[in-house]
Formats: C-alpha cells, structure tokens, sequence
C-alpha cells in the first residue's frame, strides 16, 4: 500500500515493493577494518527487517548507512530508488525515523516538545507540532499527564516510547532503530516488542531493525538477516526458513540448539483440542473445592473467569467455614489463548504450568479449558506429516 510522507523533502513510495537496496555496499576503514564487506540485500516496502548478528558483525554500520551518518566506502545505497550519496544528508534524514537506545532524549525539554521536535525542524507552528505530539503520545501508549514531564521523571521503557514517537512525529515511511530496547529489562523489553508490532499492524512502515538477540529478531522480523564478524551477509530469510534451514554452521550454532522449540512459533495453533479443567472460584469454599478437586489440582478464577493461580485439593481445608483465598494460590505459568496463539505458545503453557495442564483462555481472557504438551507434539507430528505428503 503507497505511503505518503507528510515532512517536507520525505520520500514518497510508489507501488514498488523495494524500498531500501544494498548493491555491493562495502565499508572499510583506513586501519584495515572491513566493517561491511559486498553486501547485497533489499529491505521490502512496509515491512519489518532485522539485522542481527554478533559484536563486529556489521550490523549497525549497515544501519547507518542508509541515513548517511555513516558513508560507504564503495557501492550504492537506495532509498525508494534514490542514491543515499546524492541527495542531502539533513533532507535525507527528516524523512528517515530514527530510534536508538536510551532513546537521545533531550533533557531539558518537555515530553510533548520532545515528540514534536522532527516537525518542529520541518517548519510546522509550534501548535500544529504540539497536537500532532500529543496524537503520537497517544499511539504509543503514553498517558496525556506525561506531556509536561521531563525525561528523567520517566522509566527507561516510558523513555523509549517516547523515542518512538518523536521517530514517528513527521509521518516517514522509514523507520531505523538501533538496539532501541536492550538497555530495558526483559518485562518492559517483551512489552515495548508488542507494542511495535501493534503500531507496525496500524502505520505500514519500512523498519529496519538491529539486534543482537535472536529471539527478539525472530519475533519481530518479517525477514531477518544474519550477519557474521567481518560484514559478511550469512543468511537473509524469513525467521521460519532461518529456524528450518539454516544456511550452514555459523547460522545454525547462532540461531541456537532450541530452534525447534522457537519454529513452534510458526505454525497455527488452530484445531488443537481443549481439554476439561477442574475450576474453583476465589472466595468458594475450600471443602467444595476439595471436592471438585480430589487430590489434584484445580485452577482458581475469579467472577470473570479468568485464572489467578492454582490449588492442590490435597493441601485444601476440610473444615466448614474455610474459603479460598490469594494466599494459597501457587502461580499458574503461560496463558495459551485460542484465539491467536500458535503451537509454541500452547506447549509453553503445558510446560509452566505447575499441574502440567496448560490454561486455555478466550480472547478476552476467560479460561475454557486445558492444553497438555502430549497434544500439542501429536498436532506437530500430523502437521509434519501433511507436509511430507504434499
């Protein structure tokens, strides 16, 4: 689908699928360094791709050129068909997005100036700017009282929303960000990852991606490419091939000995039968719940029927008058939702779960039954079948 780029000297994309091109881009140092060495690749147009590889692999140089703050040595970078080296660094750039981490915020201005800094620069009045701010605080999930904060009076995950944002301020169809959310940790990491991937779902962008984690590649990515030391291009594929076919030793070792478990992340968890759960509400009585236990488990809900966690009827009171309550639960594990979720979310939720019957929820969080892992590896096995048979 075109996207039109509403800052001035922005490219505009046409219906070509390619939006950024490497043709044998090299980037040597005068040391002797060979930063990049005759990379050839094409970014698509309104997709995710991610570069990831090991320290020295070339992926941020890589990156970096695209927008000109690093220049290559030899070769040609396009940007919706436009040679990077003819075309002016700073107009070249307000039409290009940029996130990096720790996010570059300013300090000594507010999180709405911040936000509308890009627009700011492009010569929008300062109300227009500040509206447009406060649309895009909005878009990533950044309350409206954030506004007048400063950004040492936010978290490290609320900072890189933030960064988000103001990358995003003047509409540009590219978008780079550079390692944006490793400095974070891993909960708010897992939450700022779906939050791109729902913008992602809304804007369309061309984003290109640099990691160092593969799990956050292969989530992210539409396509990833894996660089080796040296700037050499060792694999450009979808995370699915990337997982099933690795290119050769070097992708495999990196990709990691659980990529199977990963390659679960691929395949639909659609037909997966759901099986029958021993339920109890907070606040019952533990003598019903016994019984409706036995000596097993049984997962608590609350009046929405959505789980809190997990008793043994074993360990239940008998005496009349005890209830359940939130200090007797033991964490349940994953959530497997029907709705969305794929083989590998169904599995996780078998293997964390304390009873070893993983929780299937609806899509608005209300449980319908449980998952066991047996089920889940007997739906991979026909799924496997199918194929060799087609």
């Amino acid at each position: 689908m075109p996207i039109a780029a509403t800052g001035k000297g922005s490219p505009v994309t046409t219906g070509d699928t390619r939006m950024i091109e490497f043709r044998g881009v090299d980037k040597r140092y005068p040391d002797g360094t060979v930063a990049v060495d005759q990379l050839d690749l094409v970014v698509e147009n309104g997709k995710v791709t991610v570069f990831v590889g090991p320290s020295g692999c070339g992926k941020t140089t890589s990156l970096r050129m695209i927008n000109r703050m690093i220049e290559p040595t030899s070769g040609t970078v396009l940007v919706d068909g436009k040679d990077v080296m003819k075309q002016d660094p700073a107009e070249l750039r307000r039409g290009i997005g940029y996130v990096i981490q720790q996010a570059g915020l300013f300090p000594h201005r507010t999180i709405l100036d911040n936000v509308a800094t890009v627009p700011l620069l492009l010569g929008w009045d300062k109300k227009r700017a500040r509206e447009r701010a406060a649309e895009l605080m909005e878009l990533v999930g950044l309350a409206p009282e954030m506004a007048a904060r400063y950004p040492a009076q936010l978290s490290g995950g609320q900072q890189q929303r933030v960064g988000v944002a103001r990358a995003l301020a003047a509409d540009p169809p590219v978008l780079l960000m550079d390692e944006p959310f490793s400095a974070v940790d891993p909960v708010v990491r897992e939450s700022l990852q779906d939050e791109l991937l729902r913008l992602q779902s809304e804007l369309g962008k061309t984003i290109v991606f640099v990691t160092h984690d593969i799990d956050e590649a292969i989530k992210l990515g539409d396509k990833v490419a894996v660089f080796r030391v040296g700037g050499k291009l060792a694999q450009y594929d979808s995370p699915g091939v990337l997982l099933t076919r690795p290119a050769d030793d070097f992708v495999d070792g990196f990709v990691g000995r659980d990529r199977g478990y990963r390659g679960l992340g691929f395949r639909s968890g659609d037909g997966l039968p759901i099986g029958e759960l021993a339920t109890v509400t907070l606040g019952s009585s533990s003598k019903a719940a016994r019984a409706e236990a036995g000596d097993g488990w049984a997962l608590v809900l609350d009046n929405d029927k959505r789980p809190q966690g997990w008793v043994r009827g074993a360990e239940l009171s008998t005496d009349e008058g005890a209830v359940i309550n939130s200090d007797q639960l033991i964490a349940g594990g994953s959530l497997y939702d029907t709705s969305s979720d794929t083989l590998r979310g169904a599995l996780d939720a078998a293997l964390s779960s304390p009873s070893g019957l993983g929780v299937a929820v609806d899509g608005s969080g209300a449980v319908v039954g449980s998952i066991t892992a047996d089920v889940v590896l007997e739906k991979l096995a026909a799924a496997r079948a199918d194929e060799d048979n087609t």
